[in-house]
C-alpha cells in the first residue's frame, strides 16, 4: 500500500471516472481506423472530445487565428481518347516552399487515378484507404469498380467527417464499362460528374487556357499539349503552383505516365502568349 501511494499508482474504479463521462457505464465502441466493414464508420476520439466545436473555437473572434492556406493546381478533362489529369508538383504551406518535387496524382489502381488539392496529408491517406476498399471490392466480387462508385465511396468518406476540418478536392478518374470517367469529390461532400475540371488555386488561370482549347475530338498529342498549357501557364500566374507538370493519360488498357516537365522550361516554350 505505501508503494502505491508513492508510486501515484491509482486504482482501476478512479482511472475510469477520469476517462467515462458522467453516467456513462461502458467505453464506447470505436474503431480504431476508417473500414466499411465495421458498424462504427469513424475514428478513434476520446470521449467528450467534440472536433467540430473546436474547430469553430479557432476562429478571430475567439482571439485564435489557424488559417490553413493551401496553393496547388490541378486538371483533368476527357476526350475522345480517354482522360487527361495534368497536376503541378509545388507544395506550400503558408508562404514557406515546402517542396518543389511532390506527385500530386495518386495511382489508386492501374485503372483509377486521384488527384490532390488542399491538404496533402488529408489527400493521400483518404484515397490510400479508397485504393484499399478498390482492391477489397475487386476480391469479393471479381470485377473492378466502376469510377461511379470509387468516387461515391470517398463522397460518403466526406459526408462522415464534414465540418471536422478536412481539406481535400480530388479528382477521380478512371476507365470502366461505361468508358472514360470524371469526378469531382471534395471535403463538404460534394460529388460531380463532368468533362473538365480545375482545382486549387491555380485553378482560374488554367481554366481559361482549357476552355480556350479544348475539343472533345482532340488527337492525343492535342490533349498532351493542353495539359502541359494549362498547368505552366497557371503556374505562371499563380505564386503557390510551380515545380513541374506531372502528366498522365487513362486509356482503355489502363494509365500511363506521360511526362514530368519543368514548368521553367515550359514557360519559355509558351512565352509567346504570356508576356
Amino acid at each position: 500500500m505505501a508503494l502505491f501511494q508513492v508510486s501515484g499508482f491509482k486504482s482501476y474504479a478512479e482511472l475510469r471516472e477520469q476517462i467515462l463521462p458522467a453516467r456513462q457505464t461502458r467505453l464506447l465502441d470505436r474503431t480504431n481506423h476508417y473500414n466499411f466493414g465495421t458498424r462504427t464508420q469513424e475514428f478513434a476520439v476520446p470521449p467528450g472530445v467534440d472536433p467540430s466545436g473546436f474547430l469553430r473555437s479557432c476562429n478571430r473572434d475567439g482571439g485564435v487565428s489557424i488559417d490553413l492556406n493551401h496553393g496547388t493546381t490541378t486538371l483533368a478533362f476527357k476526350f475522345k481518347h480517354g482522360v487527361i489529369v495534368a497536376v503541378d508538383s509545388r507544395a506550400s504551406a503558408g508562404r514557406y516552399l515546402a517542396s518543389n518535387d511532390v506527385n500530386k496524382v495518386i495511382e489508386i489502381n492501374p485503372y483509377l487515378l486521384g488527384t490532390m488539392s488542399g491538404s496533402a496529408a488529408d489527400c493521400q491517406y483518404w484515397e490510400r484507404l479508397l485504393a484499399k476498399e478498390c482492391r477489397l471490392y475487386r476480391l469479393r466480387s471479381n470485377h473492378r469498380i466502376s469510377v461511379a462508385a470509387a468516387s461515391k465511396l470517398l463522397c460518403n468518406m466526406m459526408l462522415g467527417y464534414r465540418g471536422m476540418g478536412l481539406s481535400m478536392g480530388s479528382m477521380i478518374c478512371g476507365w470502366d464499362q461505361e468508358g472514360p470517367g470524371l469526378y469531382y469529390v471534395d471535403d463538404q461532400g460534394t460529388r460531380l460528374s463532368g468533362r473538365m475540371f480545375s482545382t486549387g488555386c491555380g485553378s482560374s488561370y488554367a481554366y481559361g487556357v482549357v476552355d480556350s482549347g479544348y475539343r472533345e475530338d482532340m488527337t492525343v498529342d492535342e490533349a498532351y499539349e493542353l495539359g502541359r498549357r494549362g498547368i505552366a501557364h497557371a503556374t505562371h500566374r499563380d505564386a503557390y503552383s510551380g515545380g513541374a507538370v506531372n502528366m498522365y493519360h487513362m486509356q482503355q488498357d489502363g494509365w500511363i505516365k506521360v511526362c514530368k516537365d519543368d514548368v521553367s522550361e515550359l514557360i519559355h516554350r509558351y512565352r509567346k502568349g504570356m508576356f
